[in-house]
């Protein structure tokens, strides 16, 4: 055995000596510094063969290519010991509304999701006549947004004839049966291309259907366009140029699900579907004044959707309001058994459920930290007063629990590895940006996170859940600033609890469009919908769109 030992260690020395890229003893004294380590020579004497030994394995692990598609061998769940939940689905009530063709047939662009249903429902209108209606005007608005990649028109009319057939022949669906929609160029539809808003995969096309888009074509729903997101579900910036925020597009729409929002605020769609892994529903959502639910993780399957981070994405609905963002998530919950993380778990709403004996508070330390209490946020509190809501105050827990940035080792980890032939073969050259702040400078980075301090991340992880879910459990729902002043946004990603952000009025500096997030407890998307709701129909910014894009 010792001799096979010497063999070996003086292969992997002599190795090393002729790779320009390998270690010396001198380098692992150094790269002890990056992990925060300190070793003895004795100590480094020792290690070194056996970290020879580890290049080696990686080399031969490098040479296995690994489609984005394979997922881990290991799965986020969010549920912590001792938590239950209802899995009965009950029936859902939908609202009755009625609705008229307008006279002016742009109007159309801004009604809701329940008024498009009615119309298609009753056949005022056919489903091949308003998928026209919003072709065209994404043909028309799509370039000054630059949210658009690929309209499916062939598609969407394929879809929508069906959809025509159906109805007349008295097979309803349900609310989304004919209703056009658009879904960000991360899910694979058989047919289209999916670029991942990313140069080196503009051309690429992907041979599957996502669960998602299996869900809303189950609906009825008609696909009509493929919207932008920053390169690899980053920022707003794409391999053709930047989204724009419809209230003024000399800004960004902020992402990643960039085009998805864009195009949903300013009506060239009912709704779209988004992502998130950290911020990219949120964001955009808050920045462009649309209605996002980030629903809890695992509500939704990722099967078919670009992965990025396989504990922390999400697949969630951005509408123009909390109703809407109901009904889309109604139809796209559950699973289709090929992501580990997904479940299926109820999705118990009742429209226009009383808020008043809810128990519901607000992020005093978050507020707190907004002097300004003519802002917004503070706004929103007298809103939820006014309604005859009693607001309880208490602290999100963040000081004392979130003590460093758990986000940043796991989300560095988990993309860089999910893109690690991109860093490794130079591809990453090919992405339009190219920063500090930007994935190929971020995946780089993350090579340098050791594999125990990756592990040990998640570990303090599972202790931030517990602790969060201590605090969520005792309520219906916690109001907390949608960004800004507060860890809540990497808190709520990490923890897995589901979020809705709804539009609160504008900023008095740039006047773009401001927003408030309502945190619920796990797979209770239905009460945090319910209370942005009740605030919708309390105020009047949801039903405010941007002049520019009424015509």
């Amino acid at each position: 055995m010792r001799i096979v030992y010497t063999t070996l260690l003086t292969f992997l020395i002599g190795y090393a000596v002729a790779q320009d890229t390998a270690f010396k003893k001198s380098d692992l004294i150094s790269s002890a510094k990056v992990f925060d380590m300190r070793f003895t020579q004795k100590e480094i004497d020792t290690l070194y063969s056996d970290v020879l030994d580890n290049v080696l394995n990686y080399q031969a692990m490098h040479k296995l290519s690994l489609n984005n598609s394979v997922p881990l061998s290991l799965w986020q769940n969010p549920v912590v010991p001792g938590m239950t939940f209802n899995k009965i689905q009950k029936p859902i009530i939908w609202n009755k509304v009625n609705a008229s063709v307008p006279t002016n047939k742009n109007d159309l662009a801004f009604y809701s999701i329940e008024q498009l249903a009615f119309l298609l429902k009753n056949k005022k209108i056919s489903s091949v006549e308003l998928t026209q209606f919003f072709i065209d005007r994404i043909k028309k608005w799509g370039d000054t947004l630059q949210c658009v990649i690929t309209i499916t028109q062939d598609i969407a009319m394929e879809q929508a004839k069906k959809a025509d057939a159906e109805i007349a022949a008295g097979k309803y669906r349900g609310l989304l049966h004919g209703i056009p929609y658009g879904l960000k160029d991360l899910f694979a539809v058989k047919g289209t291309k999916t670029t991942w808003g990313a140069a080196p995969y503009k051309n690429q096309n992907i041979d599957e259907d996502a669960f998602v888009y299996t869900q809303l074509k189950e609906a009825g729903a008609v696909l009509v366009a493929k919207f932008t997101l920053g390169a690899l579900a980053m920022g707003d910036y794409w391999y053709g140029g930047r989204t724009k925020n419809p209230w003024n597009i000399n800004y960004g729409s902020s992402g990643s699900s960039a085009g998805s929002t864009s195009a949903t605020v300013a009506g060239l769609v009912p709704f779209a579907i988004g992502t998130e892994t950290y911020g990219s529903i949120i964001s955009p959502s808050t920045t462009c004044g649309a209605t996002g639910l980030r629903p809890t993780f695992g509500s939704v399957s990722r099967s078919g959707a670009m992965a990025l981070s396989y504990s922390l994405d999400k697949v969630g609905p951005i509408c123009r309001s909390a109703a809407d963002a109901a009904i889309v998530f109604n139809y796209i919950h559950g699973t289709d058994g090929k992501d580990q993380a997904a479940v299926n778990m109820p999705f118990n709403y009742t429209p226009q459920k009383p808020i008043q004996k809810m128990r519901i508070a607000y992020a005093k330390n978050y507020f707190d930290k907004i002097k300004d209490t003519s802002r917004n946020e503070w706004k929103v509190l007298t809103a939820f007063k006014n309604m005859g809501v009693t607001l309880i105050p208490v602290n999100f827990p963040d000081s004392g629990v979130y003590n460093f940035n758990i986000m940043d080792v796991v989300i560095g980890v988990e993309c860089a590895a999910q893109f690690d032939e991109m860093t490794r073969n130079n591809i990453d050259d090919e992405l339009t940006r190219q920063t500090k702040y930007d994935w190929p400078n971020q995946f780089r980075t993350a090579r340098f996170v050791p594999a125990v301090e990756y592990i040990n991340a998640q570990r303090h992880r599972y202790v931030l859940m517990q602790k969060v879910n201590e605090v969520l459990q005792q309520y219906d729902a916690i109001i907390c600033p949608s960004r800004g002043d507060g860890n809540q946004g990497a808190i709520t990603n990490l923890t897995g609890h589901p979020v809705v952000c709804v539009p609160t009025g504008f900023d008095k500096r740039l006047n773009l469009p401001t927003g408030i997030s309502f945190v619920g407890k796990l797979y209770d998307e239905a009460t945090i919908l319910n209370i942005a709701d009740a605030y919708q129909k309390a105020t009047p910014w949801d039903d405010m769109h941007p002049a520019k894009f009424k015509n």
